[in-house]
């Protein structure tokens, strides 16, 4: 079958086919993290910055193919989370502007893009890495334009495209020395390679729509649907600003009803729902679809249902009503809660964790983003919560590294002047908040904030969720590691004796004071008997213990 070009149904095609693939393999490119902890989120996090693409995507109402890959750029920007996301932003957004105002795209167009894209997405990392996503998309592009120059096939150009990016990820390890000794290949560059075999299954006819989908168990997709509910709706949004009213859940138990008369096919179920309201998520499995949708008509969103199978749950909640009540609710707080006068200079930091969020806020922090080890928050989450602070500048604390180019994408796009502080732990995070002085200009406090970050030594405690070896360091799966500035120095069966041996591998002469951060899989009592022992290494030692809630690191531990 030869096809000399791509129309607007075969790219959205590709763009859907591809975000499904993600989804299907996220689990699998999470495990591909060189560090066996729990907090792999590669796949998880281009998964998600793909279906912010294919969303802004599906609601496209143009059949040019150069403003559909425009809307795809701009839903993975806003979408994309952690660095693998923000990267692929970066190769669309390359790939969108080779081929703007195109109607169609060509064999060579189609070439151009990719070529295009590698280069956006190394000017998009300061210092790019060979072994990565960016090996993949180079050598992939290269085997496009050398097809293009034969033959006016697309679809032999995206096949060349996609098994030269197959061979260029399993070059990944021999580029990158941590892959070959962790025995993995680069997770960002499986993740694109997923993209890059779903675009040739799509063009090829291969890619079916139930069969690629996404099949979450059930508990998996009621996390989904909590997941998507309580991000939907803005603690102060005037309820007359609700353009979608009622937020809708059904559980339709396919092929099943006195009601049925369509066949399953989850492209036809979810492209009703999307006309219908947004914050849309619909997941299934052989047997169940579940769905949720904010929508002015729960009963068509039922009937729709109805027409698959029978409906095993419904819940419908007015979400004007539910605000109403928040705000009547928090108006007593509100003088307490909110600043008396928007703040020239305010500072979100990036966290996750009740205490962490009160410690930071202790601090001098105007308000603290929920995210970081195991949900990196996307550009657009970013962008919210800096207009939300109503301030005439802001500075960002990530915390963590892999929110960096999210972080930085949010500050381009940003209506005020953004800085970022390049803390790369929450410990380094805290101690910025040692140079902020709200009465000095934005660049001398984000230079002041930066120069505290290497006064600081950052462990983390968390448990290996595979057996590994790293730097000649055997690890079995759950055995707890002592991780100081991204090196693991401590392995233990043991909690405590892992929090106290990495504490005692962090100090040296210069030390003077210890804080102790305990979290889920810790306890107060455990934290003041590592508190005690640590204490006793050096009787001149100050420490400090606080409950920080934080997901996946039982301790986190600094040394100043």
């Amino acid at each position: 079958m030869k096809v000399t070009k791509i129309t607007n149904t075969e790219f959205t095609a590709m763009v859907f086919a591809a975000s499904k693939k993600l989804n299907k393999n996220a689990d699998f490119i999470n495990s591909l993290n060189v560090f066996p902890v729990p907090d792999g989120d590669t796949g998880t996090n281009m998964s998600m910055s793909l279906q912010s693409g294919y969303k802004y995507v599906n609601q496209e109402v143009s059949s040019n193919v150069g403003d559909i890959a425009a809307s795809l750029a701009k839903g993975l920007l806003m979408g994309a989370r952690g660095n693998s996301g923000v990267i692929l932003s970066q190769i669309f957004r390359g790939f969108s502007k080779s081929v703007e105002g195109k109607d169609s795209l060509n064999a060579q167009d189609l070439s151009d893009a990719f070529v295009a894209a590698t280069e956006t997405a190394y000017k998009s990392v300061m210092k790019p890495t060979e072994g990565t996503v960016l090996t993949v998309v180079r050598l992939a592009a290269q085997a496009g334009k050398e097809a293009a120059s034969k033959t006016d096939d697309v679809i032999t150009v995206m096949d060349a495209i996609y098994e030269n990016a197959k061979i260029a990820l399993k070059k990944t390890p021999e580029l990158l020395p941590v892959l070959k000794q962790v025995g993995v290949v680069d997770s960002g560059g499986q993740g694109l390679t997923f993209v890059l075999e779903a675009f040739d299954d799509a063009l090829n006819g291969r890619a079916d729509s139930n069969d690629d989908a996404y099949q979450p168990n059930d508990g998996e997709m009621d996390e989904m649907i909590d997941a998507a509910h309580h991000q939907s709706v803005q603690s102060k949004l005037d309820p007359d600003d609700i353009v979608y009213g009622y937020c809708t859940e059904i559980m339709v138990r396919i092929g099943k009803g006195k009601e049925v008369d369509k066949k399953f096919d989850y492209q036809e179920f979810y492209d009703y729902l999307a006309n219908l309201g947004d914050s849309l998520l619909v997941v299934n499995d052989d047997e169940i679809v579940k769905v949720h949708v904010h929508t002015e008509h729960p009963g068509k969103v039922m009937a729709w249902g109805q027409e698959f199978g029978d409906l095993a749950k419904v819940k419908v909640d007015n979400m004007r009503l539910q605000q109403e009540t928040i705000i009547s609710n928090d108006e007593s707080e509100a003088v307490a809660e909110e600043p008396t006068e928007t703040p020239d200079i305010a500072v979100i930091s990036i966290a996750s964790g009740d205490g962490l969020e009160t410690l930071f806020k202790s601090l001098g922090v105007t308000s603290v983003l929920n995210g970081g080890q195991t949900m990196n928050p996307s550009t657009e989450d970013i962008v919210n919560a800096i207009n939300a602070t109503k301030a005439n500048k802001v500075i960002v604390l990530p915390n963590n590294k892999n929110i960096f180019l999210a972080a930085e994408q949010a500050a381009e796009v940003a209506d005020i002047p953004v800085a970022i502080v390049h803390s790369r732990t929450i410990s380094q995070g805290i101690t910025s908040m040692l140079g902020f002085n709200p009465d000095n200009s934005l660049d001398d406090n984000r230079d002041m904030m930066e120069d505290e970050l290497d006064s600081v030594k950052s462990g983390q405690v968390t448990h290996a969720v595979r057996d590994t070896t790293i730097d000649d360091v055997t690890i079995k799966k759950g055995q707890f590691m002592g991780i100081v500035d991204g090196k693991i120095k401590v392995v233990d069966d043991d909690l405590e004796t892992t929090a106290i041996e990495m504490t005692r591998a962090m100090l040296d002469d210069d030390s003077e004071a210890i804080t102790i951060i305990w979290g889920e899989g810790a306890n107060e009592k455990l934290a003041d008997k590592v508190e005690s022992q640590v204490a006793e290494i050096d009787d001149d030692l100050e420490v400090e213990v606080h409950e920080g809630d934080q997901p996946v690191y039982p301790f986190l531990i600094s040394v100043e």
